[in-house]
């Protein structure tokens, strides 16, 4: 599916690529043995080394190579056995060092590929250049006081994983179904949280335009853009910004920008540095990376079951597409739906867990990762189904019972006795009770009005407080009105 703007000139096509900073999920940083919990308290996480001490020396965190391979893996992509360590100089008051170790020509993990579902149905591969790692930068706050900047250094150090994609995606669409299908892997891989509102993924989103046949005009990097929404609109606003330049006769100058997420504007930042610019020299404390293909095999052994390969299993399962992608989307929808599929049909286990259990986390304001039901107690009432105890208007009022009080289904089964009745016997005593006190409907139906079937059935239904077999009250219905 084509995807362009117009502008006075006609069609425009966009072109992105995408630079995501993912925090690594580890209790330590890159090259330090200071903790990385979120929220902490102003400079409570700093280590010498993270503070730029004078002969501090760092030493790499084996866990985090580990999480960078394991993420390559789930990435499709090469897996550099030998990687380097540079140092990228600049200056900024919350980098202490003064550069930051990163990975610039020799990166841990080469080139990858993740494929894209869009909303048409159709699938998209967008191809990954490279995964290097690299430690972050402190942070400056600059509205704690009205004349000075203060300066936490908890995030310096921090290990990153910067994942560049190519320039494969061509509108605002791919670029936030990129970012949410790279978040999804990270996820499952539990190499990072994904946790955008706090800072652990970031998106430097660099667009460029160009009339069609074209080659690629000059790109602007809009940085550090934190949801999957502000990226789409950071992709449309820039396209928007290069072509009125373009058409009023100008030039795109390479910068990086900044997205205002009020106004929904690009704003210029700073004119584009090239890497030069940055003096990249291999850092001389630290000795090459060299990691063994037995290690990484070990690894790839143990690696989760990933969103493609998890959606392809629920198809076969019975599932709809839509239903798999729903269902897979969140790694704890997916365990969830795991747990109340577990020998149960996977079809009606993934109407529930979409219909009735998304209903009560909106209506509750709960999430997935702690819901209403327990996983369990929502399979024990699909047991109750299949077994007859219950009906499925029963097990509608069970689930909101369950929904309020947390108890399990069996528990508030016994405690208001909603067993579903499947006496034939006693529903012909009542269903010939409703016959009797409806005489004239009786009358008309025998002359050929046949609609009012499901009037007897409902007056059946209704004197039994729901809780008659649907079937059996039929069947009782259709042999005394014969």
């Amino acid at each position: 599916m084509s995807f362009t703007l117009e502008g006075r000139t006609g069609p425009w096509e966009i072109v992105v690529g995408l630079e995501v900073h993912a925090q690594v999920t580890s209790n330590a940083k890159l090259f330090s043995g200071a903790a990385t919990a979120f929220g902490a308290e102003p400079n409570t996480q700093v280590s010498f080394v993270d503070a730029g001490f004078p002969g501090m020396l760092p030493v790499i965190n084996r866990e985090c190579v580990a999480q960078a391979v394991r993420t390559g893996l789930g990435l499709k992509a090469q897996i550099n056995l030998w990687s380097r360590f540079d140092r990228k100089n600049y200056f900024y008051a919350d980098l202490p060092q003064g550069y930051q170790i990163s990975q610039y020509a020799h990166p841990i993990v080469g080139e990858g590929k993740i494929e894209i579902e869009l909303q048409d149905g159709s699938t998209k591969t967008i191809g990954i250049t490279r995964l290097h790692l690299e430690q972050d930068a402190g942070k400056s706050l600059h509205d704690q006081h009205p004349t000075k900047s203060y300066i936490d250094l908890n995030r310096s150090g921090v290990a990153l994983m910067e994942i560049v994609s190519e320039p494969d995606m061509r509108s605002p669409e791919e670029a936030g179904a990129y970012l949410t299908k790279l978040r999804q892997i990270l996820r499952y891989l539990g190499t990072c949280d994904g946790n955008m509102d706090e800072g652990s993924m970031r998106a430097d989103v660099n667009v460029s335009v160009r009339k069609s046949g074209e080659g690629y005009r000059t790109r602007c990097e809009v940085k550090n853009v934190n949801s999957i929404r502000f990226v789409m609109q950071a992709v449309e606003a820039e396209a928007r910004r290069q072509i009125e330049v373009w058409e009023e006769g100008g030039t795109v100058e390479q910068e990086t920008r900044l997205f205002d997420t009020g106004r929904g504007v690009t704003r210029s930042m700073r004119s584009k540095e090239d890497a030069h610019d940055y003096r990249y020299f291999p850092d001389p404390d630290l000795p090459p990376l060299v990691i063994e293909q037995s290690w990484v095999e070990q690894l790839k052994a143990s690696l989760p079951e990933l969103p493609d390969e998890r959606r392809a299993r629920y198809v076969a399962m019975g599932l709809s597409p839509y239903d798999a992608h729903v269902l897979t989307l969140e790694k704890e929808t997916a365990a969830y739906f795991e747990t109340v599929a577990k020998g149960r049909d996977a079809k009606i286990a993934a109407n529930w867990v979409m219909g009735d259990l998304f209903a009560a986390i909106n209506r509750t304001k709960t999430s997935i990762a702690e819901p209403p039901i327990k996983a369990e107690y929502l399979g024990t009432l699909l047991d109750l189904m299949k077994d007859g105890t219950l009906s499925g208007t029963l097990a509608k009022a069970v689930f909101e019972a369950m929904v309020e009080t947390g108890k399990s289904p069996g528990a508030i089964v016994e405690e208001r006795g909603l067993r579903q009745v499947t006496d034939a016997g006693a529903i012909e005593r009542i269903v010939a009770g409703v016959l009797e006190s409806n005489a004239d409907k009786v009358a008309e139906y025998k002359s050929g009005k046949e609609k009012l079937f499901g009037f007897f059935v409902g007056q059946t239904m209704k004197a039994m407080q729901g809780k008659g077999n649907p079937a059996l009250v039929n069947d009782a219905v259709k042999k005394l009105l014969g």
